[in-house]
Formats: structure tokens, sequence, C-alpha cells
């Protein structure tokens, strides 16, 4: 059988067709496949993107007053839920680049309810609050000057050492806040817990607090807030030494007393024996 012969074959047509029509078929197939498979993936991304999100921030809340004002009785933080699109809700949560707000500027002395507001957010989210609304007190701010009274825990030792006047490096301070809570300071007080048996003068690094005529806190604000407290401590050996040198004085003025005595008793014998030659 010649060549020609060979490839007009009819099996051989029918074989070769097969084969083609199944490598077409593959290849459109996967071109397909993957051309779906692409577009899937741009669409779940696309889709993300365009997606609403909602995303609750806790913020701390800003005051705005006159700073002859105390604001006291407003929550430190709030609640902000935030929706939109993921991609900004998104962000907004990781940076937080916005606040939450009360406008106090132009509210009087008292108890006032007002509303909690937001600025900085995108103009594609939206926010709300919670507590929307909060309630607080406006007084007139005082500031006074008080000097610091050191407390000790305990002025015995117990191994006869004994404790004296503490130091301070800062002898006032300045005492602001509203006027009512100002008004009830009596002092300012430097705590320190003294050791058993200090043996050397005691420094520490004190809280000072604010305190009325029961002692109770006062929530005022101290500046500075802190000071550094000497505290010392006098062994045995100085009073021994005290001791010694008060001894040897006395020892020292009785000698003195026994010498003049005796110069005083050579004198008058002198005059005495002189005053007969004369006679």
């Amino acid at each position: 059988m010649s060549n020609w012969e060979f490839f007009n074959n009819k099996w051989f047509l029918r074989i070769t067709s097969l084969i083609l029509a199944l490598f077409l078929f593959f290849y459109v197939n996967n071109g397909s496949n993957g051309f779906l498979r692409q577009n899937t993936r741009q669409h779940d991304q696309t889709s993300a993107l365009m997606s609403n999100k909602t995303a609750v921030i806790k913020m701390p809340l800003d005051i705005t007053t006159d700073n002859n004002y105390v604001v006291s009785g407003y929550p430190k933080t709030v609640q902000v839920s935030v929706s939109g699109p993921s991609a900004l809700v998104t962000t907004t949560s990781n940076t937080q680049n916005f606040k939450a707000y009360i406008d106090l500027t132009d509210v009087g002395f008292g108890k006032h309810r007002v509303r909690v507001r937001t600025s900085g957010l995108n103009s594609e989210l939206k926010a709300t609050v919670k507590p929307k609304y909060v309630t607080v007190n406006v007084q007139p701010r005082k500031t006074i000057t008080k000097k610091i009274d050191v407390r000790l825990s305990s002025r015995t030792l117990s191994n006869n050492y004994q404790v004296g006047t503490p130091r301070t490096d800062v002898d006032h301070v300045q005492i602001s806040g509203s006027r009512a809570e100002v008004n009830k300071v009596d002092r300012v007080i430097a705590f320190v817990a003294m050791p058993n048996k200090a043996t050397s003068d005691i420094h520490r690094l004190v809280t000072l607090q604010a305190v009325d005529k029961n002692g109770q806190t006062l929530n005022v604000v101290i500046e500075p807030n802190t000071t550094n407290v000497t505290i010392p401590i006098h062994g045995d050996n100085s009073s021994s030494s005290s001791s010694s040198s008060g001894e040897s004085s006395n020892s020292s003025s009785s000698s003195s007393s026994r010498s003049e005595r005796a110069s005083s008793s050579e004198s008058s014998s002198v005059n005495s024996t002189e005053s007969s030659s004369s006679n």
C-alpha cells in the first residue's frame, strides 16, 4: 500500500479527526474555565470592596469648653458604630482618625444634657454613637495654694533609733478644680509608710493627696502631684556622742571653777601678808 493510499484510508481519517476533536474540546474547555475563574475572582474582589460593613469602635470623648470651667460627670469613652463600604470601615476602624465630642462653649454653669457628635469621618460612612446624649456638670474653676503636710505611718522604731523631722523638695502646691470641690480642701498630704527597723535616712517619691476635714480624697488637680520626701533617722551613736560632749563640758566647767577658787584663795593670802608687813 502506498503512502497516498494510507493517508486516504477512511479509518486513518476517522482516528485523526477524533484526536483533533478531543484536543480542541480540552483546549476550549480549559480556556473557558480559566477565564471564568479569573472573572469570578475579580467579581469577588469587587464585591468585597463594594459591599457594606459595620464596625463598633471605642473612642475617647473629647470636651470643647472654656478653660475657666471644670466639667465632670461625663463618660471617658463612647461606642461609635460606623457603617459603609467595607474598605472604608476597615480603614477607619484601624486608624481611628476621627473624634467623638461634646461642645460646651455656649453652656452655662450647672447640669446639662448634651448630644455626642462626631467629626472627621468620611462622607460615605454613617455613624451612630452610644450613648447618644450625656449629662455633664459645669462649674467655675478655682485655684489655690496649699502647704504639703507629711504624714508618717509611725514615728516609733523598734531598734531604739529616732525619727527626725521630714523634709520635702516642694513646700507648696497648686490645687485647681471646681469651686465647690476646691473649697472643701483642708490639707495636702504626703503619706509615707515607715519601715519598722529603719537604720538610715529614708527617701521616698510620694504621690500627693488633697483631702477634706474628714480625710476623704477630693477630685481636684494638684501641681506638682508628687514630691520627694526625706526622713532623717538618728541612731544611739549620736545620742552617746551628745552625752559624752555634755559630760566633757561639765567636767571642764568644774575644773575651771576649782582653779578660779584656788586663785582667789592665793590672792587673799598675799593681800593679808602685805597688810601685816605694813603694820
